[in-house]
């Protein structure tokens, strides 16, 4: 099932390939890369979905991928809630086919990433534990 939340996206054409990131969010994605910028909705079936896309350039830059810049694009696929992979070709260009791989981001659960971004993370070394003293090491490395 394609879930809500952020996505990483990799995605192929003859022209070459390139990664972005995507947002779906209750039947409505969006997302970009460097250049383009991705906006539209999705249909999720169980594990299958749809989604209807179009792009626009943002910035100058190198080539679309896509071979245009604006375009209305339409990809279908499967997904097991991590990695979905999908496909389509574009509209009008029917014979320029996208495959693309969307791998979610996962949140950081790790102490650093829980605290908020404008507060400073408080360190308490007093909680580590006490080295050993210069007399147990000679100890346990003396025979």
């Amino acid at each position: 099932m394609l879930r809500n939340g952020e996505y990483s996206a990799w995605f192929r054409t003859r022209l070459g390939q390139g990664t972005g990131k995507v947002r779906f969010e209750n039947g409505q994605m969006s997302g970009g890369d460097s250049i383009i910028s991705y906006s539209g909705s999705y249909e999720v079936d169980g594990s299958y979905f749809t989604i209807v896309l179009t792009t626009r350039r943002h910035a100058a830059g190198q080539p679309s991928l896509l071979g245009v810049d604006n375009v209305q694009l339409k990809l279908t696929g499967v997904s097991n809630g991590r990695i979905a992979t999908c496909s389509g070709t574009l509209d009008p260009v029917s014979d320029m086919a996208v495959e693309v791989t969307l791998i979610r981001v996962e949140k950081d659960l790790t102490p650093a990433a829980q605290h908020a971004p404008d507060q400073p993370i408080v360190y308490h070394p007093e909680r580590l534990p006490e080295p050993p003293s210069s007399r147990s090491i000679k100890r346990s490395g003396s025979r």
